[in-house]
């Protein structure tokens, strides 16, 4: 069955069996996509959760010119900023809340582990490699980290970039040019502190 014979399905007969084809056709997609912009594979598949309720909720309006994938990947893209956004906010107003809260008596003194094995060592380095490059890519202005994600996490084509942004092919030629420069920078001035 084709998107478009599932969407039709979905829409004239409220068939659960042609949502569920859907949900399961592209879930994998989904929750990749979200992957890319939170740490928690858990949070990833909470927002696939809700972008699968819009397009429940919304595939009545869905121009089916577009590709179901292109309109699956920008509700993706936008349930997952919302999410980092909410996020960010709830951690400042904690850090402003412990700040005014917080007594330096009853702090617990920092625990340190054992480095002694390699092999702990080299899962440390591993780690630390990915929460700088993680980092870094959240440090981008949105539309540059957008395209990075897009093109280097879901391997999408420019093409198919520009069609989730909705912008022009060299303006996705341009974000991603200035987003490698930019994690080029971060990472290098993280890496001599």
């Amino acid at each position: 069955m084709t998107d478009k014979e599932l969407i039709n399905d979905i829409l004239e007969r409220n068939s659960e069996r042609a949502f569920e084809e859907l949900v399961s056709r592209y879930q994998e997609l989904v929750v990749k996509t979200c992957k890319g912009f939170v740490t928690s594979y858990a949070d990833a598949e909470d927002i696939a959760q809700e972008v699968f309720i819009e397009v429940f909720e919304s595939l009545d309006g869905f121009r089916s010119e577009a590709k179901l994938s292109t309109w699956l990947y920008r509700i993706a893209v936008n349930k997952s900023l919302n999410f980092v956004r909410k996020k960010k906010r709830e951690k400042i107003f904690r850090s402003i809340e412990a700040f005014f809260t917080s007594n330096n008596s009853e702090d617990e003194p920092l625990q340190i582990e054992d480095r002694s094995n390699n092999k702990a060592d080299s899962n440390i380095e591993r780690f630390e490699s990915k929460r700088m490059l993680k980092e870094s890519i959240n440090r981008l202005p949105e539309n540059q980290r957008i395209a990075f994600i897009l093109s280097k996490y879901q391997e999408l084509s420019y093409k198919e970039i520009a069609a989730v942004m909705e912008v022009s092919l060299s303006s996705v030629e341009s974000l991603l040019f200035r987003a490698k420069t930019n994690l080029q920078k971060h990472i290098l001035s993280e890496m001599q502190k």
